[in-house]
């Protein structure tokens, strides 16, 4: 069932005012509550963004944040580094990295 963007985007900014609400009174960084209104953040962030797409074939330009991703990303950007990253920029390579092929073309 395809929900009217109006909606969608009423149960979106109710989510975000029941989070704002939650965040104001929480009990520390775990609040069972500021989870719980985070989480409907997230799926009602999610319903309006695909109500908009059936609707009209639009999205927003924004995007729920998953920790598990963010993690992972991480993990990622520390394999692609093979060498050192002294400051300086990457200038080519030296004479002695690379052939030079002597056979002339043509």
């Amino acid at each position: 069932m395809t929900l009217d963007p109006r909606a969608a985007l009423s149960s979106f900014v109710a989510a975000l005012e029941t989070h704002l609400e939650t965040a104001a009174v929480s009990r520390g960084e775990d609040d069972p509550a500021v989870v719980e209104a985070y989480e409907r953040v997230a799926e009602a962030f999610a319903a309006y963004d695909d109500a908009l797409m059936d609707a009209y074939g639009e999205v927003t330009p924004l995007e729920v944040y998953d920790e598990e991703l963010v993690d992972d990303e991480d993990d990622d950007d520390e394999d692609d580094d093979d060498e050192e990253d002294d400051g300086e920029p990457y200038l080519g390579l030296d004479d002695e990295e690379y052939d030079v092929d002597p056979t002339p073309r043509g």
